[in-house]
C-alpha cells in the first residue's frame, strides 16, 4: 500500500510542469523558453553581487583593460562549464547538491559541505548588504534604513511561497543589473582598446605582487563561488525541470553568463578613468566612494546608475545566496527545502533562509567596518573554497550509477580538470606570496 500523499510543493510543481507540456505540445518556443529560464539566469546574474561589481569597479581602476577584460571572459566560461555540469546532476538525479552529496558521500561529508556552505554563504550576505548600504549611501540615505529596507525585501521574495513567482521577481530586479553597461558609456570607452584587449590578452603592467593575486583571486571568486552549485542544482529541483528541458535550460545558462560577462566588463571599464588619473581605489569604502570618485569623470548620471547598479546587485544576490543556503541545510537535515512550501512544511527552510539575512544585515550595521576589504575578501575566500567544491561536482557528473547517458565525456571531465587546478594554482600562488612576505622575501 502506497502511504505518500503529495505535499502543495509536488502540486505546485505539477501545475508548472504541466504549463511546460502544453507549450512543448503546442509548439510555443518562445512560450516554452521563458518557462523554463530562470534558474542559469539567476545563477549568473546573482553572481554579479555587490562584492564582484566592487572588485570588477577597484580591477578597472588599478590595472584598466588590458589584461583583466580577457580574464573576466575567461572566468565566465569557467561558469558555465562549471553550472552546465550543474544543470545535468539536478536533472539526471532530482535531488539538490548538498541532499546528493549526503546520499553519495555519507552524512559528515554532506555536513561539511551544508556548513561550508551556510558560513560562506553568510560572510557574503554581509558584503551585500555592504553593498546595498553603500548604494544608498551616495543619495544621502543613512545605513539603517537602507539595510533594513533592503533585509525586508529579500524577506518579503522568500514569503511568497511559490518557487514561480519568487523567481519572477528576483529575474525582473535582476534585469537592472544592465545598469553598469550605461554607465560605462560615460566614459565614452575606446571601442578599440576593447578589441584589442580581447584579442591579444595584453601583458600584465607591474608585475605579479600580491595586490594583483588580491584582485585576480576575487576577480575569479566574483565569477565562480560554492553558492552557484548549490543553488542552480536545488532551484532546477524546485522547478522541476527534465532531460526534455535540458537544450534550452543549457541555452539560458549560457546567455546568462554571456549577459553577465558583459555586465562585468562594464563595471571594470567605468572604473578606468580612476586608473587613467591615477586615483587609489584601494582606500575607497565601498561603492558610494566609487560613485563619487567617478563623478567628475562621468558625470552625475554615471555615477547615479552605477550606485544603483550596486544597490540592486546586493538585493538579488541576497535573494539567492540566502535561499540557497535554506536548501543545503533542509536538504542535509531532511527537511523540507522547498519554495512552494507552507511555512508550516518548510519551517527550517524559510528559518534559515530568513535567519541568516537578519544576521548579516545586524552586522552590517556594526561601526567602522572596512567595508572594501570585507567586499574583496570574501571572493577571496571564495576562490579558495571553490576547488574542493568542484571536486564533488567531477566526481558526482562523473558518477553514471546516477548519471546515465548525463555523466561527464571525456571533453567535459578535462575542462572541469582544468578548472579545479587552475583555481588551486592561482589559490596556492596567493598564498606561497603571502608566506614569502611575511618573512620579508618579497
Amino acid at each position: 500500500m502506497n502511504d505518500w500523499v503529495p505535499t502543495r510543493a509536488d502540486l505546485v510543481r505539477a501545475a508548472d510542469r504541466a504549463r511546460v507540456r502544453r507549450a512543448r505540445a503546442e509548439g510555443r518556443p518562445f512560450t516554452l523558453l521563458l518557462l523554463i529560464a530562470g534558474p542559469g539566469i539567476l545563477v549568473m546574474l546573482g553572481e554579479n553581487d555587490g562584492p564582484s561589481m566592487l572588485s570588477y569597479a577597484t580591477t578597472g581602476a588599478t590595472y584598466g583593460i588590458g589584461f583583466f577584460v580577457p580574464f573576466i571572459v575567461l572566468t565566465f566560461v569557467m561558469a558555465f562549464v562549471v553550472q552546465e555540469a550543474v544543470l545535468r546532476i539536478g536533472i539526471a538525479t532530482h535531488r539538490g547538491h548538498a541532499e546528493l552529496i549526503t546520499s553519495r558521500f555519507g552524512p559528515v561529508w554532506g555536513t561539511f559541505a551544508m556548513l561550508d556552505l551556510f558560513v560562506g554563504n553568510l560572510l557574503t550576505l554581509v558584503a551585500e548588504f555592504v553593498a546595498i548600504a553603500a548604494g544608498a549611501a551616495y543619495f544621502g540615505i543613512a545605513a539603517l534604513p537602507a539595510v533594513s529596507a533592503g533585509a525586508l525585501l529579500v524577506i518579503a521574495s522568500m514569503c511568497t511561497r511559490r518557487y514561480f513567482t519568487w523567481e519572477r521577481a528576483v529575474l525582473l530586479l535582476a534585469a537592472a543589473n544592465v545598469l553598469f553597461v550605461p554607465a560605462a558609456f560615460f566614459v565614452h570607452p575606446n571601442a578599440g582598446a576593447i578589441a584589442r584587449a580581447l584579442l591579444t590578452w595584453q601583458p600584465l603592467t607591474g608585475g605579479v605582487n600580491k595586490p594583483f593575486l588580491m584582485l585576480m583571486m576575487a576577480d575569479v571568486g566574483a565569477t565562480v563561488t560554492p553558492w552557484m552549485l548549490f543553488f542552480q542544482q536545488s532551484a532546477v529541483v524546485d522547478k522541476g525541470l527534465t532531460r526534455a528541458d535540458l537544450g534550452l535550460a543549457r541555452m539560458e545558462t549560457a546567455a546568462g553568463a554571456g549577459v553577465a560577462a558583459i555586465v562585468a566588463i562594464a563595471a571594470l571599464i567605468a572604473a578606468t578613468p580612476l586608473f587613467a588619473h591615477h586615483v587609489n581605489a584601494q582606500s575607497f569604502a565601498g561603492g558610494a566612494d566609487f560613485a563619487t570618485a567617478l563623478r567628475p569623470y562621468i558625470g552625475t548620471p554615471g555615477a547615479t546608475l552605477f550606485a544603483l547598479g550596486m544597490i540592486e546587485a546586493g538585493l538579488v544576490a541576497a535573494m539567492t545566496i540566502s535561499t540557497s543556503s535554506a536548501y543545503g541545510v533542509g536538504e542535509v537535515m531532511r527537511r523540507g527545502h522547498s519554495l512552494n512550501l507552507r511555512f508550516s512544511q518548510g519551517g527550517l527552510f524559510y528559518a534559515i533562509g530568513i535567519g541568516s539575512i537578519g544576521v548579516a544585515a545586524a552586522v552590517v550595521l556594526l561601526p567602522h567596518a572596512p567595508l572594501l576589504a570585507i567586499t574583496l575578501a570574501v571572493n577571496v575566500i571564495a576562490t579558495l573554497l571553490m576547488a574542493p567544491a568542484l571536486i564533488f561536482v567531477l566526481l558526482l557528473a562523473n558518477d553514471r550509477e546516477i548519471m546515465g547517458g548525463l555523466a561527464n565525456g571525456f571533453r567535459a571531465n578535462v575542462a572541469g580538470g582544468a578548472i579545479v587546478a587552475g583555481i588551486a594554482i592561482v589559490g596556492a600562488v596567493y598564498g606561497v606570496q603571502l608566506v614569502l612576505q611575511e618573512f620579508g622575501v618579497t
